[in-house]
């Protein structure tokens, strides 16, 4: 797509240059958000596969299913002890590097988890996934908020992690098929050939982003001048919905209350969230659904729905100007929807109706709660802010899933482990609500 500019003062906040202003973010996203978002597809699928893997490698290796609940929390262990560095480190060497080194290393580690044989090598592989993919999502955020200014964020951001949904849509038919038909090629069980198929991919995503991506839009060879300067114009009178704080650096930032109460935001969000999608598979299987292939194709609907809803919701907060509303909003839907869960007693059509509105509702919250949290950040903390709040909140995956799994094995019933994740997502909800204050208009005043 072409777009035609005479001068910097081409794009205003004028409301007669929107259409140029969209030509312009039209371009930008055509050219980097369809690559970012493979990349967190392949992220994903290397992150998540584990709930897929799990239901045949029961059957060669004597793992408990305590083995893969703590198997598949201490990932966020490691991804928790670097995000931080990884960040920091990509605001000095910019994102290529970053993404180079970080993809190629860790579909190394992915494909070296096709021949774990004990527990130990097994937690050794999942620690080290984590430290390897610390950064990539902090930094894909931080890489946007060059791009994009506050008003155009919620959409993007929304659009960027729908990778997430359409990874677990293509996760569950991908994986259950790999295991089905091939099992026993070479002498390799399915579930090897699974993390061996979904890890290669992200080395060579790393090679290629090296050479694709620009580490900001003034080395964007594919931008005229004209064109940068309109970007550079359009972030530097960016006008926040949220109330911003004033961080000067990363050490005001780390002595701020509200960036705590924001990580624990999120690790009650991720840590109810990434319950969901480990024992998604597991949860359709105790259902009567035995074909693996089928239990996959039932995980898509939640994902589905969720790929939809982000982009809705994502829209409607860009249109509105409004962060908080929307968020609560996703995470009540997401705890209707588990609710509906409980109490349909294993009747299937009305848990895939509660699944599927569940996955509506987690789907959604996240991106809107890093729209609100890049608003929140000034420029100079955000590399470290977004990094920090994501690491922190990242603890609780590797928290939940061992807790609702010790829930669950202690009553006989996943009733009270569906009821925590369910009080895990109000209170994240009240949480934002009560940290992030409405912008003052009058700040939007210039």
């Amino acid at each position: 797509m072409s777009v035609h500019m005479t001068s910097a003062s081409t794009i205003s906040t004028d409301e007669g240059d929107d259409r140029v202003a969209a030509q312009l973010y039209s371009k930008v996203g055509w050219r980097i958000l369809p690559f970012l978002m493979l990349c967190y597809v392949v992220a994903f699928l290397d992150r998540i596969n584990i709930g897929y893997a799990q239901l045949q490698m029961k059957q060669t290796l004597t793992f408990s299913d305590a083995t893969y609940g703590f198997g598949a929390g201490i990932f966020f262990v490691g991804y928790f002890l670097f995000e931080v560095p990884s960040n920091l480190l990509l605001e000095r060497i910019g994102v290529r590097k970053t993404l180079l080194r970080i993809m190629f290393l860790w579909g190394i580690a992915a494909v070296a988890m096709a021949f774990v044989q004990t527990p130990t090598q097994f937690y050794v592989l999942r620690f080290l996934l984590g430290v390897l993919e610390a950064g990539f999502f902090p930094g894909i955020i931080l890489y946007l908020t060059y791009w994009y200014p506050s008003a155009r964020r919620g959409q993007i951001i929304a659009m960027f992690m729908t990778a997430t949904a359409i990874a677990s849509v293509l996760a569950g038919p991908l994986s259950g098929g790999t295991m089905q038909y091939l099992n026993d090629i070479r002498g390799w069980h399915g579930w090897q050939w699974l993390f061996i198929s979904q890890g290669i991919p992200a080395s060579i995503l790393g090679l290629v982003a090296f050479f694709y991506l620009q580490d900001k839009p003034e080395d964007a060879t594919w931008l005229t001048a004209d064109e940068k300067t309109a970007l550079r114009y359009q972030l530097e009178h960016d006008h926040k919905d949220v109330e911003a704080s004033s961080h000067a650096n990363f050490w005001q930032m780390i002595q701020d209350p509200k960036v705590y109460g924001l990580s624990f935001t999120y690790f009650l969000l991720l840590g109810a969230t990434y319950t969901m999608v480990f024992w998604i598979p597991t949860l359709i299987k105790s259902w009567g659904v035995a074909d693996l292939l089928h239990v996959g194709l039932l995980a898509t609907l939640p994902q589905i729905a969720g790929i939809i809803g982000t982009v809705l919701m994502g829209r409607h907060s860009d249109k509105t100007r409004e962060r908080r509303w929307h968020y609560v909003t996703c995470v009540v839907v997401a705890s209707i929807g588990l609710i509906i869960i409980s109490f349909s007693h294993g009747n299937l059509l009305a848990s895939v109706i509660g699944l599927t509105l569940a996955g509506l509702g987690f789907v959604s919250a996240t991106p809107l709660f890093f729209t609100t949290t890049t608003e929140y950040l000034s420029r100079a903390s955000a590399a470290g802010g977004i990094a920090l709040i994501s690491s922190l909140g990242n603890l609780g995956p590797a928290v939940a899933p061992s807790v609702t799994g010790y829930i669950t094995a202690t009553t006989g019933s996943s009733l009270y482990s569906t009821y925590l994740i369910v009080a895990a997502y109000i209170l994240s909800g009240l949480l934002l609500l009560t940290i992030v204050k409405v912008a003052d208009p009058n700040d939007a005043k210039s």
